[in-house]
């Protein structure tokens, strides 16, 4: 809680939840001015889940993940087969531009290896998969509950959910454990666009 004084006498106090309702909570219930600043200052340190860091929304924030990553985990890689969908032509993108790819599909289960690269069925299987940099997930919405555990277990720095894929829940699972979230965004663009920006 943030104990917000009306006066030197009466005490008020603030249940954290939101930055936006807390900061105008605070202006309403202080008047004075040294008590608003003061108020103000504990709003900014205390507010919100220190995990909330971990979901990573500013622009330039993603480009320097995307644009540093150096090994990059595919849960959900396609095949050849599978040229036009973009579990395929994003891996390969990032393969072509250095990246390490560690595919780790859902589907073909008589495949040993994509990419030229051996295949793993789980993220935590990985050798060294402390040591990944991105696990860049293709699965729908609704199947990444499924892959929770096995990542977070592997505790990768980064969870990278693509273009049109979003998991608020799964994404908190995440921050939690104290694993950077990326959500809805495509790593082929953005790594595009760090690296075309670092060369300016």
């Amino acid at each position: 809680m943030l104990k917000v004084f009306n006066s030197p006498s009466q005490k008020s106090f603030v249940r954290l939840h939101d930055a936006k309702f807390l900061v105008s909570r605070t202006l309403s219930l202080t008047k004075n001015g040294s008590e608003y600043r003061r108020a103000t200052r504990t709003t900014m340190t205390t507010i919100g889940p220190k995990w909330r860091s971990n979901i990573i929304e500013n622009n330039e924030r993603i480009l320097e993940i995307a644009r540093s990553c150096k090994r990059v985990a595919v849960v959900g890689i396609k095949d050849v087969d599978k040229a036009t969908q973009p579990a395929y032509f994003v891996p390969l993108y990032l393969q072509s531009a250095g990246v390490k790819v560690v595919p780790v599909p859902v589907f073909y289960p008589d495949a040993t290896e994509m990419l030229g690269e051996p295949i793993f069925r789980e993220v935590q299987d990985v050798p060294e998969c402390s040591s990944l940099d991105i696990v860049n997930l293709f699965r729908k919405p609704s199947d990444i509950p499924g892959h929770v555990e096995d990542i977070i277990a592997a505790k990768p720095k980064c969870v990278w959910f693509q273009k049109g894929i979003r998991n608020d829940e799964c994404a908190e699972q995440f921050a939690q454990a104290g694993i950077q979230v990326v959500q809805d965004r495509c790593l082929k663009v953005d790594h595009a666009n760090a690296i075309s920006q670092s060369s300016l």
